[in-house]
């Protein structure tokens, strides 16, 4: 029995690699609904060729279009608004939600499947850095697998397979460090948002490529490391690793280390999500170790990138001060893409955000919401 996909977020990087992991394993899988946000052509253009049951559509002003566009003689429900995400997988009967979703958007999807105990491949960072440990307790509570698509986090978890959490005695996050890390301190006040978006090693979203560049990305791949896989936030490092091989590796109590590495390609995580515990045959680009002249290993500058020491700092106090950690830099990025800050501005709207918030301990969910439209307030207020 095949079974049934429903990607959230399917024009996206992570949904595009998806659907083409998918479409070389039609025997296992069938999708059964797909959800965007502005892109409806492209929703349009994947629906016509997949054919699905649910269909979600974040943005409601982008539905006439879609309905005037797409054959209504198809037997389909559609969704949309926020809303319409935890609509389609209180309706949906599927066996797995792949989460592709960017920004803080990404939190109530999940838990809403993890509710249904249906297992989610997560390749949303902000469900975890936002709601963690509330994401972590449901999963464990109901029992639901939540399978990392970050290659980073697929990294860790593939290299924890057969082992205990007693025995880590780090875990090593590895990070391209984007298109910056050779510069120097003051050539960032000038970065165009063309140089932010020309990322080395991978091709991504915008928001996530900007996220690279200042290397928060690395800082909520700590968060997401810390409930994740149970780790305290001092036993996870962050090593600057430029040609992207060695996705992730794991120290152990007696010496021993762990490597996973592969070619950077992301359908590689994404198709072990899917099939695990199986590892089918892919037909990507592979590792030719001839051609590997170097592999280099180098300490982040956080003078450089402090979005890293920020969102330690997040971590430690804990509460709702990580989903501020988020939803500032979330609109910060969304104003340097606007061209209205410079690059320099991002992890200083986010410090600022951090000093003025007072974190709610054991926050529930309108605690965790109300802090993120809080952050989101406060960085907009500073800049516009």
């Amino acid at each position: 029995m095949k079974k049934k996909i429903i990607i959230l977020g399917s024009t996206g990087s992570i949904g595009t690699n998806t659907i083409e992991v998918i479409e070389k394993n039609k025997r296992d899988f069938q999708i059964v609904g797909i959800t965007a946000g502005k892109n409806v052509k492209l929703l349009a253009e994947q629906a016509k060729k997949i054919k699905p049951k649910y269909i979600g559509i974040a943005d409601k002003r982008n539905v006439e279009w879609f309905t005037k566009n797409y054959d209504e003689k198809e037997n389909y429900l559609l969704f949309s608004g926020e809303n319409g995400l935890k609509e389609i997988i209180e309706e949906c009967e599927a066996d797995l939600v792949i989460n592709g979703l960017v920004g803080a958007v990404g939190l109530i999807p999940t838990l809403k499947a993890l509710e249904r105990r249906i297992p989610v491949a997560l390749a949303n960072k902000e469900t975890m850095v936002i709601g963690g440990e509330m994401v972590s307790e449901l999963a464990k509570k109901n029992k639901t697998e939540i399978f990392p698509v970050d290659s980073e986090h697929s990294a860790i978890w593939q290299c924890l397979i057969g082992e205990s959490i007693e025995d880590i005695k780090r875990i090593i996050l590895t990070a391209s460090g984007g298109p910056f890390f050779e510069k120097d301190f003051e050539e960032l006040d000038c970065v165009t948002v063309e140089e932010a978006l020309n990322h080395p090693n991978w091709k991504m979203g915008k928001k996530i490529t900007v996220d690279s560049s200042t290397m928060m990305n690395k800082g909520f791949e700590v968060i997401e490391a810390r409930w994740l896989f149970g780790i305290p936030a001092e036993k996870i490092e962050i090593i600057i690793h430029p040609q992207s091989i060695i996705h992730s590796m794991v120290e152990f109590m007696d010496g021993s280390v762990k490597a996973q590495m592969g070619f950077p390609d992301m359908r590689i995580p994404i198709q072990y999500a899917l099939t695990f515990p199986k590892r089918e045959n892919a037909q990507w680009n592979r590792l030719d170790f001839d051609k590997i002249n170097e592999l280099t290993f180098l300490s982040p500058d956080l003078k450089k990138f402090p979005c890293i020491s920020l969102a330690y700092k997040s971590l430690e106090m804990g509460g709702t001060m990580p989903a501020v950690l988020n939803a500032a830099n979330e609109t910060a990025v969304s104003l340097f893409l606007e061209k209205k800050i410079r690059f320099t501005h991002i992890p200083i709207a986010i410090e600022k955000a951090i000093n003025e918030h007072k974190a709610v301990k054991n926050p529930n969910l309108k605690d965790l919401l109300e802090s993120d439209q809080w952050a989101r307030n406060y960085v907009k207020e500073i800049f516009v």
